[in-house]
């Protein structure tokens, strides 16, 4: 199912028999096993350099996570998804190769293609959808991208990864109808159409088993039913159990230098645990790998020719534009008049929040604001800019404004080395330390430098980070003692929020000393060394009132108030789920007061998932811009402007936390099961009969669409639609299926497939949607197969699962 072999492939395989024929038990162990954070082992004696892996999946680390070595940071999954077009995610992906070749790297750790089950989910802006049809195609054209860059791609998470509560531990109880109709599709689908060459698997268990152990989910469904023929790596320390892993169908456990492979896997074998066979198996994945990428000699690679170079800043600011989804546009608020003034409100413009936190951050070279971009775009005196409201309730990284180093010593005080700090956070992991540090002679890291205030009053500094610290600001120490997490949890450094230590008064303008010593510790309970820490700045808090009053003030002497607002990494990341879907601070106080204020008021919602909106019936125009990219401002402007139209469609549905149908992410007992069964995002929805905010598949563009026709022969769907606006613009043809018999069963009607179309005004414009089999099956749990549901269903076709303009009943 996975792909025909070809005579090219054969050849490889034929090098990576010989190679494993080379090898011992040890190396073979060895192999398996990381050799740090991003590496496995060079084995010379077979000709194998070193694979190295990096984190995306919008961007590739490196190896070195550090703005000395920046990186181009595209728009989030989420707003990929929106743009509805897998050619687009395909020259995202061959983008990203281009980037790892660019930085050593053989295999990037992405998509991710976990699905969007509850609005809740933390790191719901790093997945695609809710629907798996869509998600399963939009990560088929991204691994496809990046894969034609001679560059492996790590599908994630397997399986059932769609929350971050408890998530290393968590058994989420699935039926087996909605893994495979859901949860396993996007899987199937990539497997299936763009044969990637690595999965990784998750932290979380599978009912009762977990997931670096699922023999039947890896060996027998991914690797058995489906054909996969890549490597399967664990996420970074989730493997648990040598023999449980290796039977399992675990080929690496990440990262090293101590896991449960290595020496541990050869004494298993020794032991007469496990069959050296089971052994071979996963080298022989890891080889093919190897071969496919180039480093193992005498194996051609699988990609000999790249894509052209692609301009990452001009393709960036392309699928940003092209994702932004205009929910809103009451009385053509958008796009803005030529000769009108705008007040752009909002702290999320001047300091943009592009992506979001967690694995998928990295460092661009530059980063575009709203404020950025529409002072390029728009006239000079036709722009004012007021802060309005600020989201960021918490500390957030030390950034504008400080100039950073950070300074290695030893424990006698001897410096070590050191290098530029892009900002306050510092995170080396595994070999990635400045030049001449070693992990063993390393003691204390100090960030020390300069902070300039851009205002006049109470900064707030702090620390994110568990151990020792000394705290000083300009010239006073305000912190020495040991900071210790909240709860056992071995990414708390990682993910959990900064301590506030010290309230200088400071002057606008006048530069000060800062410092923040940290005491460097490797815990045993950690397998890979990490140097972690934060050091955590908050501008003075202005009266939250005075803040609103000058927005007002602004917005009702402009003709248009743009408004950005967002949410915060404290908010949206990975490590941990959300609790409600509010904007943080006063932000919905700053839109009322400003939509009062001046009606005709745009605001631009900048998350990357469903927040709610109370306020977005009262405002002109909504336009929601996910996290959008190093290029978000540039993009912004030209969709405000009206050069380009906002080419987005929702990926998932918004709604309230009220009327959500599936919410539940906290486990009971170490458990979650998945109550809702086969029913989630507009499934469950439609089926609870609840309207949401925006259905999924809505988005405006500039210009109109009348649906013609639709005419179906077999499973093909010819559509015909005319551009009716007065512009050009491009539609996102949506078919959907429906059983011509209502069945509680099943849902009320799917994605059953999409196309992209484009036209000038008054042209029409044909598309053909072929409808995969699938479409019409469901998984049967008595039997264990697929059916063919048989009957009458209506072919529906529109521009979202809402809005349906023409239907065609068939039978099958």
């Amino acid at each position: 199912m996975a792909g025909t072999r070809t005579q090219a492939d054969a050849a490889r395989e034929a090098v990576v028999e010989a190679a494993l024929g080379r090898l011992g038990l040890d190396a073979k162990a060895r192999l398996l096993s990381g050799q740090d954070t991003w590496t496995l082992p060079a084995l010379a004696e077979i000709g194998l350099k070193s694979l190295v892996m990096s984190d995306g999946p919008i961007g590739v680390r490196g190896v070195h996570w550090t703005a000395d070595d920046p990186s181009v940071a595209l728009p989030s999954p989420t707003a990929l998804a929106a743009a509805w077009d897998p050619a687009l995610a395909r020259r995202a992906g061959a983008l990203l190769a281009q980037e790892a070749r660019r930085k050593g790297v053989h295999v990037l750790l992405a998509p991710t293609v976990n699905l969007h089950r509850s609005p809740l989910g933390g790191r719901h802006f790093e997945a695609y959808s809710e629907d798996p049809f869509l998600t399963g195609t939009i990560g088929a054209g991204y691994v496809a991208g990046v894969q034609s860059g001679g560059v492996g791609t790590t599908v994630k998470h397997f399986v059932a990864n769609d929350a971050e509560t408890e998530r290393f531990t968590v058994d989420n109880v699935v039926c087996e109808r909605a893994l495979r109709e859901l949860y396993l599709a996007p899987f199937e689908i990539i497997v299936e159409n763009a044969h990637p060459w690595g999965v990784m698997t998750a932290y979380n268990t599978v009912n009762g088993t977990t997931m670096t152990e699922h023999h039947h989910l890896v060996n027998e469904v991914l690797r058995g039913e489906w054909g996969f023929d890549g490597y399967n790596v664990s996420d970074w320390m989730a493997a648990r159990n040598t023999v449980a892993a290796i039977e399992g169908g675990l080929d690496v456990a990440m990262p090293g230098p101590q896991t449960v492979y290595g020496d541990a896997l050869a004494q298993a074998v020794r032991d007469g645990k496990v069959a050296e066979a089971k052994v071979d198996d996963a080298v022989r994945n890891v080889l093919r790998l190897a071969a496919r990428v180039g480093i193992l000699e005498g194996a051609e690679p699988a990609v000999t020719e790249y894509p052209e170079t692609v301009d990452g800043s001009d393709l960036a600011r392309e699928i940003a534009r092209r994702s932004f989804v205009l929910v809103r546009n009451h009385n053509a608020a958008l796009p803005l008049r030529p000769d009108g003034t705008v007040a752009l409100i909002g702290a999320a413009a001047r300091d943009a929040r592009v992506l979001g936190g967690g694995s998928a951050t990295v460092f661009p070279a530059s980063v575009v604001s709203p404020l950025d971009g529409l002072t390029a775009a728009l006239p000079d005196g036709t722009l004012t800019y007021a802060v309005g409201a600020d989201p960021n309730t918490e500390l957030g990284i030390a950034d504008k404004g400080f100039e950073l180093r950070a300074v290695c010593r030893d424990r006698e005080g001897n410096i070590l080395g050191s290098g530029a700090a892009p900002n306050g956070h510092i995170q080396w992991m595994g070999p990635d330390l400045p030049d001449g540090v070693t992990h063993d002679a390393l003691h204390t890291v100090e960030l020390t430098g300069t902070f300039t205030p851009r205002d006049t009053g109470p900064h707030t500094f702090g620390i994110k980070g568990i151990g020792a610290f000394r705290l000083t600001v300009d010239g006073t120490t305000y912190y020495d003692d040991v900071q210790r997490p909240a709860k056992d949890d071995p990414f708390a450094t990682f993910f959990g929020a900064p301590v506030p230590h010290a309230h200088p008064e400071l002057t606008a303008g006048r530069p000060v000393e800062v410092s923040l010593t940290h005491v460097v510790e490797f815990p045993e309970n950690i397998p890979m060394k990490v140097v972690s820490f934060t050091l955590s700045h908050q501008e003075p808090r202005r009266d939250p009132d005075e803040l609103i009053a000058e927005a007002v003030e602004a917005a009702r002497n402009a003709d248009t108030a743009v408004v950005v607002v967002a949410t915060t990494e404290r908010v949206e990341s990975e490590g941990f789920d959300r609790t409600d879907l509010t904007l943080p601070g006063r932000q919905d106080d700053l839109v009322r007061a400003v939509t009062a204020a001046n009606p005709n008021t745009v605001v631009v919602v900048n998350s990357g998932s469903p927040v709610e909106l109370p306020w977005r019936e009262d405002v002109a125009a909504v336009l929601l811009s996910w996290f959008p990219g190093q290029e978000g401002g540039a993009a912004l402007a030209d969709v405000l402007t009206g050069t380009h139209e906002p080419g987005g469609r929702l990926p998932t549905t918004w709604g309230s936390l009220t009327d959500a149908p599936v919410t539940e992410v906290v486990p009971t007992d170490g458990q979650l099961p998945y109550t809702e069964g086969a029913f989630i995002g507009y499934r469950a929805w439609e089926r609870a009969g609840r309207i949401p905010s925006y259905p999924f598949g809505h988005g405006l563009g500039y210009t109109e669409w009348t649906y013609e026709s639709a005419e179906v022969r077999g499973t093909t769907v010819t559509v015909r639609l005319r551009n009716s606006g007065a512009r050009a613009g491009r539609e996102v043809v949506q078919v959907y299926l429906a059983p011509g018999e209502p069945d509680t069963d099943r849902p009320a009607r799917w994605l059953a497939g999409f196309a992209g179309v484009e036209a000038g005004p008054g042209e029409s414009v044909e598309t053909v949607v072929e409808l995969p089999r699938r479409a019409f099956e469901t998984w049967d749990e008595e039997t264990g197969s697929w059916i063919f549901v048989k009957g009458s269903y209506e072919i529906q076709v529109g521009r979202s699962i809402a809005d349906r303009r023409v239907a065609v009943t068939i039978n099958v």
